[in-house]
């Protein structure tokens, strides 16, 4: 393997670029026409066959994705940034993509995924943070790579290099899922539902940081949370406060009083639940009944039972409130994923592979992951299908907190994850296996 990470190594600045393009052109999920462009263009160059749009994407199935004025928006402004109008044309307003090598020769079908959309985080713009003071900060307010999506769509691009290097080594097919929307969980079940992972016998994914330090590896996590994301508008009537109060249909009492009790829903004997609203905005003047409210909310359970019962709790109150202040009520699902477990003696297999990586000096067995991943849908069909998955955490030296505005990582993880999916890769597909 020396000649492939001595190859890793000298494209490390390669994978650097790519990530800092990104981060300075970050887009939240579903808007990532310039981000899925740019990855196209790459991968076309490289040779891949390529799959995009509609033939990646079940419609039915999509959560969280803005109205038609909000993606003629992204679009615009992706092309004025860069990306190709040719290439988005083809998209038909959905982002991502799956890129293909298939060496007709017999072998397994392995994957990989690496998540590119941002958050909806304002950047930091102060001295003591490196992406503006070295001028790759975001242009696109609102919009930051603050979880290190930018890397994975780095270390995706740095692993399509490495495996057209070295093709001629390799059997069955290769799948690379550049995968859209993962915050809020909102993209990998549309990607299921179009059938990408149906023929896959290896499935690998992972994320950087989570509180591991540099050289530190987990070849499984555990403890996904099952989630539903939900938003919920309240309609009312609006009235004179002073006047007419009684003419009124207030949405901001309704929408409080929901709150407070969804947040008292007691938790279940069986597990962990979690729910919270997030987002409260209601009302339109001091004087004025406040004939609307938006909530944001979201549940999450140890297994999907225990998120069922608090989100069918939280539906509960949220409809009988509604009946209580006479309001219309509009719920819209958002985003969600399910609970899910990496497979135990595929992540020992990991592990005695990695262990060869210098790079690579402190094994953590089993992270646990305390939040949820839409990665949760593919893995779980993967394994349905006789197949094996895992979800890896790669240790690095963040400057800051996962979602938050200062949030930077130590660049030299890129290679390290690079030569760890290529090690495996090789485990898995090498040709005289």
């Amino acid at each position: 393997m020396n000649d492939k990470f001595n190859y890793i190594d000298s494209i490390e600045k390669k994978l650097i670029n790519y990530r800092r393009d990104f981060h300075k052109y970050a887009e939240s999920g579903w808007s990532e026409f310039r981000s899925t462009s740019k990855i196209i263009q790459i991968l076309e160059d490289l040779g891949y066959d390529l799959y995009y749009g509609l033939d990646i994407i079940e419609p039915s199935v999509v959560m969280g994705r803005g109205n038609d004025n909000y993606v003629k928006e992204q679009i615009d402004r992706a092309i004025k940034q860069g990306a190709s109008k040719e290439i988005i044309d083809k998209m038909k307003g959905y982002t991502g993509v799956v890129a293909v090598l298939d060496t007709k020769i017999e072998g397994p079908t392995i994957a990989f995924r690496f998540d590119i959309d941002a958050n909806d985080v304002i950047e930091s713009t102060e001295e003591d943070h490196r992406p503006y003071v070295e001028g790759y900060c975001s242009v696109n307010k609102g919009m930051m790579h603050a979880c290190g999506h930018d890397g994975h769509a780095a270390i995706g691009l740095g692993l399509a290099h490495t495996i057209i290097r070295y093709k001629k080594e390799l059997k069955g097919k290769i799948k690379l899922i550049f995968q859209p929307a993962e915050e809020g969980v909102r993209g990998a079940k549309a990607i299921v539902h179009k059938g990408v992972v149906n023929d896959v016998d290896y499935f690998l994914t992972g994320h950087l940081g989570f509180n591991l330090e540099s050289g530190s590896f987990a070849p499984m996590t555990k403890d996904f949370l099952s989630t539903t994301k939900i938003d919920v508008e309240y309609k009312g009537k609006g009235s004179h406060a002073g006047a007419a109060p009684n003419e009124g249909n207030n949405a901001l009492l309704a929408a409080s009083a929901a709150v407070l009790n969804i947040h008292a829903i007691p938790p279940h004997k069986d597990g962990v639940t979690r729910v919270n609203v997030g987002v409260l905005n209601a009302g339109v003047g001091r004087n004025v009944i406040a004939p609307n409210a938006l909530m944001k909310i979201e549940t999450r359970g140890e297994n999907s039972d225990l998120n069922e019962y608090v989100y069918r709790k939280t539906i509960n109150i949220l409809e009988n409130i509604a009946n209580m202040y006479d309001l219309n009520i509009i719920i819209k699902k958002m985003g969600e994923s399910i609970t899910v477990n990496c497979d135990e003696n595929f992540s020992k297999v990991i592990e005695k592979e990695v262990l060869q990586i210098k790079e690579i000096k402190n094994i953590i067995p089993n992270k646990i992951l305390g939040g949820s991943e839409d990665a949760s849908f593919m893995m779980d069909k993967v394994q349905k299908k006789g197949g094996k998955s895992s979800y890896m955490v790669f240790g690095t030296k963040i400057a800051a907190g996962h979602h938050n505005e200062k949030f930077d990582f130590d660049e030299s993880v890129l290679g390290t994850a690079v030569k760890v999916y290529t090690k495996l890769l090789f485990k898995f597909n090498r040709k005289w296996n």
